[in-house]
């Protein structure tokens, strides 16, 4: 099995030193970036697994760049960031950010938040297929895009795919929040509701969703979701 190759992009020395250091001794591959230009150019030779990414950037608006890996990336993007503002990190998960670590952090926190997001959701053969077909829809997770009927593209987040890859291994079945936890990884708490909120709106729009009426994905207040659509794999 691969090592998973960890990203890190900070312009503060002691920040990347210290993480690097304690994700190498959790058994990460680990590559550090200072500025978000050279971070950029090696995105075009690396895939990493994980990016880690400061907001205050000497060279880039950090925002920005979490907009851009959310939509050109596969890789799951965590912010760690001095900016503690509920607004900074409704804004962040908004962009397509998958979680959000105020500084300063505890090392070990970090670590056991990248191993959550790296947990694979299920263990059944259909969790190992790319593309999935439903209502019209196609959805190919190597390339993380939505297909409609009229075979326009429509790009997601991999925060995005995570749930409605759930969603599609799982239709017509209740998951709560609970299950939605366990599967995606993530702290329990008004961070991770508001982030699985904000994801399930965006996925609503993509879809063409009446956000007053959804088909495909209804919310079933006080216990979770069901995803509606009948579901083709391969």
């Amino acid at each position: 099995m691969s090592i998973p190759h960890i990203a890190i992009l900070d312009d503060e020395p002691e920040i990347r030193q210290v993480l690097s250091t304690a994700l190498q001794e959790a058994g990460f591959h680990t590559t550090t970036y200072a500025r978000a230009t050279e971070f950029e150019a090696a995105l075009k030779r690396i895939t990493p697994d994980v990016c880690l990414v400061d907001l205050g950037l000497p060279d880039r608006d950090g925002l920005a760049l979490v907009h851009r890996l959310a939509l050109e990336s596969g890789a799951t993007i965590i912010i760690i960031s001095g900016r503690a503002q509920v607004q900074d990190r409704v804004t962040g998960l908004e962009l397509g950010a998958d979680d959000y670590i105020i500084k300063p952090f505890d090392p070990a926190e970090v670590v056991a938040r990248i191993r959550a997001r790296l947990r694979k959701p299920g263990t059944q053969p259909e969790a190992r297929n790319t593309r999935a077909q439903f209502n019209g829809w196609t959805a190919e997770f190597d390339r993380y895009v939505l297909i409609d009927k009229d075979a326009r593209e429509i790009p997601i987040s991999h925060a995005e795919g995570e749930v409605l890859r759930l969603f599609l291994d799982s239709p017509k079945r209740l998951i709560s929040r609970n299950q939605m936890l366990d599967a995606l990884g993530g702290a329990a708490g008004e961070s991770f509701d508001r982030a699985m909120d904000v994801r399930i709106s965006r996925l609503r729009t993509k879809l063409n969703e009446d956000p007053r009426n959804p088909r495909l994905i209804k919310t079933i207040y006080g216990a979770g979701y069901i995803f509606l659509g009948d579901v083709t794999w391969g």
